[in-house]
């Protein structure tokens, strides 16, 4: 156990082990569906390998997860009292979007944006077979300017390399714009229709390309009227 508050209250026992840097955010990515060590990196990309395995160590020893091996496969998943903190999660989602709309250049991060749209499509609008799906994002740097979404019946990966597959809709906007719609601060028909982002492929697929994704989790939070 890391450092302590020194109280008996529960919430500051709770605290000392959630409130350590990244430990709440690996647990909302297990809260959404992520169980192998690579997919929890790709969900906090900025976080170290060494200190994210040493955060999963410590919260297998507190009994929020459990280390499970099969062979070469290693999972994490959440025990009870893990799932218990999935209303935590989803309450802190909340409560982040109402309250703190402001976003920095500090906070855009096209890797876990495409993360988060890899897990939110809805896979009965996606045509049949494979669909790839470019993200062109002018205002970053060559090395993270696109980004592709590979989409095949029930699956999708993202990929920073060019996969070799014919494009079938390319999406161009800068990374703060798509990042307000996927949000939910902005729709997607007020952000088509003003040119902050665009969609270029075949007609019908152009028109069918936002609706193959179902927004953040937390877009549909309203916010205060300020």
């Amino acid at each position: 156990m890391g450092t302590t508050y020194g109280q008996f209250c529960p919430v500051a026992k709770a605290m000392e082990l959630l409130d350590e840097r990244w430990t709440l955010l690996i647990v909302r990515e297990m809260v959404t569906g992520s169980r192998h060590f690579n997919e929890l990196r790709r969900g906090v990309p900025r976080m170290s390998p060494t200190l994210l395995s040493k955060r999963l160590h410590r919260l297998v020893r507190a009994g929020i997860a459990e280390k499970w091996t099969e062979g070469k496969d290693v999972s994490y998943v959440l025990t009870p009292a893990g799932e218990e903190l999935r209303p935590v999660v989803e309450a802190l989602g909340v409560w982040g979007t109402r309250w703190i709309g402001e976003l920095g250049d500090e906070d855009l991060d096209p890797k876990l944006l495409l993360w988060d749209m890899h897990r939110r499509i809805d896979f009965d609008t996606v045509p049949e077979g494979r669909t790839v799906v470019l993200f062109d994002f002018p205002d970053m740097p060559a090395h993270a300017r696109n980004w592709w979404l590979v989409i095949t019946p029930g699956e999708a990966d993202v990929c920073d390399i060019d996969p070799g597959h014919a494009v079938t809709v390319t999406f161009t906007a800068s990374l703060i714009s798509l990042v307000r719609v996927w949000r939910g601060d902005l729709g997607w028909s007020d952000a088509l229709r003003a040119g902050t982002v665009r969609v270029d492929g075949p007609e019908r697929l152009r028109r069918a390309a936002p609706g193959w994704f179902t927004l953040s989790t937390f877009a549909s939070v309203p916010r205060p009227a300020w």
